[in-house]
């Protein structure tokens, strides 16, 4: 029996699983809950309805496991809780310094519906995540840095959307080379925000919009911009077609460590690199729908992260076809 999946928010997030899930023969999409006028949305996959956010709560008994892909900034830290209670749910929420307040209003939310909530499942947090978790346990005694881009990130691009007279934005992150050589060579270096990345701002600006005030936002919001070398560029919507339809990102973690009696130098990567961020993080939350759903049938409840995920859980093969194939 397949899963059914239903989706709440359908912008670049919410396009990338509902392709996703067309490429999971486990996996069946059964709604699109929009903020839209529902017949304004076109979607790829043949059949399946779209509907008001607000009916979403009257339609529980149809879906296994509901995905949130609102943006971190100010949709999930109210969605996730909210429909917790009701549903089975994925997010992606991004934000590291509010993951824990984000955890326990979720998890206090899951406990009290009888659901399970799988939290933070992107690249990174997510699969990140799990790669540095894995590089301390084996490294011990030793020091682990993670680079991002360059690339867009969906969730400093829909922060900077959301100041007032932003018509659209897209935010690239960039890591300084030398900083990562410098890792790489195992030199263990003490590095602030400032010193591993840059962030490159490309604005589309309302035509009365004060550009001062929206640049001074960017570059002072908290847990985005302020600890960051920041730059603001103002650009027409023609350019912005142009030169940055494009969602590309990627980045590495590297832990370096020491083993043995004689302290030799180990280095561990784990990198990606992607044509489209929304498609990879679209495809990493309909993994994590399987997991909820094998968790919720176990009879787990409350809140979860990718730490809490048994790996076998993320996919649809059997235990000794991936023994078999992939052990």
């Amino acid at each position: 029996m397949k899963t059914r999946i239903a989706i709440l928010g359908y912008g670049n997030l919410g396009r990338g699983a509902e392709a996703a899930i067309a490429r999971c023969d486990d996996l069946e999409l059964v709604g699109v809950f929009t903020r839209r006028d529902p017949a304004s949305l076109t979607l790829h996959t043949p059949g399946v309805p779209v509907y008001p956010v607000e009916q979403a709560e009257q339609m529980t008994d149809q879906i296994d496991v509901l995905l949130l892909c609102g943006g971190s900034a100010t949709d999930l830290p109210v969605q996730t809780p909210k429909y917790a209670a009701a549903f089975h749910v994925v997010d992606s929420f991004d934000t590291h310094a509010k993951i824990p307040a984000h955890f326990a209003a979720t998890d206090a939310a899951a406990k009290a519906g009888g659901k399970v909530a799988l939290i933070s499942c992107g690249w990174d947090p997510g699969l990140f995540s799990l790669a540095r978790l894995y590089a301390n346990a084996v490294l011990p005694d030793g020091k682990d840095e993670t680079f991002w881009g360059r690339g867009v990130s969906q969730g400093h691009s829909d922060a900077i959307r959301r100041i007032a007279g932003v018509l659209d934005a897209r935010q690239y992150t960039v890591p300084i080379d030398a900083a990562v050589e410098r890792v790489r060579a195992g030199e263990q270096p003490v590095l602030t925000a400032r010193d591993k990345h840059l962030r490159e701002c490309y604005v589309v600006a309302a035509p009365d919009a004060d550009k001062a005030r929206i640049e001074r936002e960017i570059k002072t919001m908290p847990y985005y911009f302020d600890e960051y070398d920041t730059t603001v560029t103002f650009i027409t919507a023609e350019e912005m077609a142009r030169d940055h339809s494009g969602m590309p990102h990627g980045g590495s973690v590297l832990r370096s460590g020491k083993t043995g009696w004689d302290d030799h130098t180990e280095t561990i990567e784990f990198s990606l690199k992607l044509e489209s961020n929304p498609e990879f993080t679209g495809s990493v939350l309909a993994a994590c729908a399987r997991a909820v759903h094998r968790m919720a049938r176990e009879g787990m409840t409350g809140c979860k992260t990718l730490f809490d995920v048994p790996p076998a859980w993320l996919s649809p093969r059997s235990g000794e076809d991936l023994r078999s194939h992939l052990l």
